[in-house]
């Protein structure tokens, strides 16, 4: 058996930047509206023609294996986690193995929205402890910006949500007290539709039915968000999967360095943050500049933290995460 080690982290997010203010040219809202409901004073869009949720990905990439010292070639497996895919099919993992110039190698795709980069970090572990491979790119990238409703109908989800790709490496480690200490995954699908983008879908309303109809009225294929319900069940969560975590390695609240939350929504994680008495030393949160970037959210965050100094070797480190599906997820990492 090995451990896996995160041994390099890259993010990308486009240059466009998006304030609070600039809505309000187009929603019917105010910075002390979003500020006060999600602490969020601006976040990133991208330029169409420019960027997609792939080549986002692959940016960040790029930059996670630079730091880790792995080439093309050193690369065993891809796993990208996603809700905005470039395509409806493929998804974006083959098209990073193809932008990359790796070799054959398998390409996974996840698809758990809020929580999928922990997922992904999840799957990505079990290959690597098993000693299958060696090395794997794990990759975390959204472009939401394309498909929100930006107009005063949509401001309760549209105003939270940013574009941007995060990237790590997972590498093989021999010492069993380093690396990725233990994951933990979890899902209540009973509230799916609480947090959910139905159009188009096999399943209801398609491409041909929505072009039928052509209903200026149809909100199916913009995202819904029962906003109170999704904060109240992630408060719980989150504390529930980080204590997980915790009981699972026999450590304490007092032994976290640093917590990684999903940058949903800033009370949720100041929230959080209270709960366990962890002091502003202890926690990241970037949703202010970035806004909820969904599975980028963990890998930016995480990145920004360790390119500040935030972590350093020897530090106990909590990836937390809780979103659409529902579906909420830790790791417990020894750096």
């Amino acid at each position: 058996m090995y451990h896996s080690k995160i041994t390099g982290l890259g993010y990308y997010v486009p240059d466009n930047v998006v304030t609070n203010d600039d809505l309000t040219k187009i929603i019917e809202t105010s910075d002390e509206w979003i500020q006060e409901r999600t602490g969020i004073q601006e976040r990133r869009h991208i330029i169409r023609g420019e960027d997609t949720t792939t080549s986002m990905g692959v940016k960040a990439a790029k930059i996670a294996m630079e730091r880790a010292g792995v080439s093309a070639d050193d690369i065993d497996f891809v796993v990208f986690a996603t809700l905005s895919p470039d395509y409806y099919f493929p998804g974006p993992g083959v098209l990073v193995q193809r932008d990359l110039g790796l070799r054959t190698v398998g390409a996974l795709d996840v698809r758990n929205q809020c929580s999928g980069f922990v997922y992904a970090i999840s799957v990505a572990d079990q290959f690597i402890k098993t000693g299958m491979y060696k090395n794997i790119l794990v990759i975390g990238s959204e472009v939401h910006s394309t498909g929100l409703d930006m107009t005063t109908r949509g401001r309760g989800v549209s105003v939270i949500f940013g574009d941007g790709a995060g990237a790590a490496i997972l590498s093989r480690e021999e010492d069993l007290t380093k690396g990725i200490l233990s994951t933990h995954l979890h899902s209540e699908g009973i509230h799916a539709e609480e947090l959910v983008l139905k159009a188009p879908g096999m399943g209801g309303r398609w491409v041909t039915d929505i072009l039928a109809d052509n209903d200026s009225n149809d909100e199916s294929y913009f995202p819904y968000m029962n906003g109170q319900f999704v904060f109240k069940n992630a408060v719980v969560r989150f504390a529930e999967v980080i204590n997980e975590g915790l009981e699972a390695n026999n450590l304490q609240v007092s032994d976290i360095d640093m917590l990684i939350p999903h940058q949903a929504n800033l009370r949720i994680s100041q929230f959080i943050q209270k709960k366990f008495n962890l002091n502003d030393d202890q926690v990241f949160n970037n949703i202010q500049k970035y806004g909820n970037t969904t599975a980028a959210s963990v890998p930016i965050a995480l990145t920004e933290a360790w390119e500040q100094g935030k972590i350093k070797s020897g530090d106990t480190v909590v990836l937390a995460a809780f979103g659409s599906g529902f579906t909420w997820a830790s790791a417990i990492i020894k750096w």
